[in-house]
């Protein structure tokens, strides 16, 4: 269907912004500008260049305010590199496009096949405030307004040295806010989704090297879909060193049911976060969640009463001074369970356990544990409540230590390579039975 044809549609709304998409990604090189549509903004007609160089963050701002005026609509950015010496704030009820309807893969150290994040598509070329993180967010989003569909590339980003800071390059507030189909090739802070209610982050890729991101302040259900986190960008030995030694993938504070699916980490100090903020604590629901090669892949500070269930879970550690997959800190007095998680990677134990709440483990798996001597017990519970019960310990080496903290224990119906050994040092009440070895 040519433009015309697809300009004509427009006028019925019904495909609309489809056809727009169509049109102007196929024409933008020769036809920087289109007709005003209702409900849509070419940010070409606002004095956008995408020339790599020159300063588009006015021409944006003045499509999005336009927008704004109107109502609400879609700010559209044809494929181009565009540069930004400052920021955007999104208003209420506007989207801002890219030509990207999935999210794109671009290339790195790992990946030099793939296209350059400047060669195609929509990049947004991010430069403010660099040196610190507590500028303003690259990208701010508010009530029902939409990022989508663009490449954010920090193209003064060190490549070869420690990363150079940078203000978070997404900030949700309002009420639901979405980030959709974007790849953060290399931000040092990804997105601050604090502040807000029901956010939706969905098929987000990329780099962010010292935060990927930040849910907090959230009383209202979060969801967070096939965000996945890899070296794509670069794995030079010194920033990627650095990334490992102080690197957060997700981070969550108060969040009330927060979901999170299908999501997957590699390479950071910590994959998965718990913390108490000045708010509160996470509940919520993970689903499908991974995190390789990590220092620790999941550590909870603390969590909510109503607690944390994990569930599919992938976890790897095997580098760092003393790779661990799960850690439970002392303060921590909610419940967590993890269930049909596997836990693999040469780490030092699978799980060590503080804290006065309930820590479970139902029908996982356990593939390697005990350091290099191999005399560490997978899992090393100090106190609170323990239950682990239908699990698989593959290697023939201690199993579980049950520390005199530990108030309560169940273990039972678990399958053990080699003897049972298990060390209970608990003076509470600790049932053991039916457990297999062979």
């Amino acid at each position: 269907m040519n433009c015309m044809k697809a300009r004509i549609l427009n006028q019925f709304g019904v495909f609309f912004l489809g056809l727009s998409f169509v049109c102007a990604a196929g024409s933008f090189a020769s036809e920087p500008t289109q007709p005003a549509v209702s409900g849509y903004f070419n940010v070409r007609s606002f004095g956008a260049v995408g020339d790599r160089k020159t300063d588009d963050t006015a021409a944006f701002q003045r499509a999005l305010d336009a927008a704004e005026k109107a109502g609400g609509g879609v700010v559209y950015a044809p494929g181009g590199n565009y540069f930004f010496a400052g920021h955007l704030n999104v208003p209420k009820a506007v989207t801002l496009a890219g030509i990207w309807q999935s999210v794109p893969a671009h290339n790195g150290i790992r990946n030099p096949g793939l296209p350059k994040p400047t060669d195609d598509g929509t990049t947004f070329l991010v430069t403010e405030g660099a040196g610190g993180e507590d500028g303003p967010a690259f990208i701010t989003l508010n009530t029902n307004s939409t990022l989508k569909g663009v490449v954010l590339y920090y193209p003064h980003q060190n490549v070869d040295d420690e990363p150079k800071p940078y203000p978070w390059a997404i900030a949700m507030r309002g009420k639901n806010p979405a980030v959709l189909a974007v790849e953060m090739l290399n931000p040092y802070n990804g997105i601050d989704a604090t502040r807000n209610e029901r956010h939706l982050i969905r098929d987000v890729h990329g780099q962010p090297i010292r935060r990927g991101v930040m849910v907090d302040v959230i009383y209202d259900i979060g969801r967070i879909e096939n965000v996945h986190f890899n070296p794509w960008w670069s794995t030079k030995p010194k920033l990627f060193k650095w990334q490992m030694e102080n690197g957060e993938a997700f981070i969550f504070g108060r969040s009330d049911w927060q979901y999170v699916y299908n999501t997957f980490c590699f390479g950071y100090k910590i994959g998965y976060k718990f913390i108490r903020s000045k708010a509160g604590a996470c509940n919520g629901n993970f689903l499908g969640i991974g995190a390789d090669d990590c220092y620790t892949a999941l550590v909870v500070e603390q969590c909510a009463p109503y607690g944390l269930l994990i569930t599919n879970g992938e976890f790897v550690s095997f580098h760092g001074p003393d790779p661990t997959m799960i850690e439970v800190a002392e303060n921590n007095s909610g419940s967590i369970r993890f269930v049909n998680c596997a836990f693999w990677g040469a780490c030092n134990q699978i799980a060590r356990i503080g804290g006065r709440g309930t820590v479970g483990f139902s029908d996982c798996t356990f593939t390697q544990w005990g350091g290099r001597d191999g005399n560490r017990p997978a899992i090393q519970a100090q106190s609170g409540t323990v239950l682990i019960r239908g699990c698989e310990f593959r290697q023939d080496r201690p199993q579980i230590q049950l520390g005199k903290g530990v108030d309560r224990a169940i273990i039972a119906e678990n399958i053990f390579r080699g003897p049972e050994r298990i060390i209970n040092q608990s003076r509470g009440n600790v049932q053991l039975g039916l457990n297999v070895s062979n």
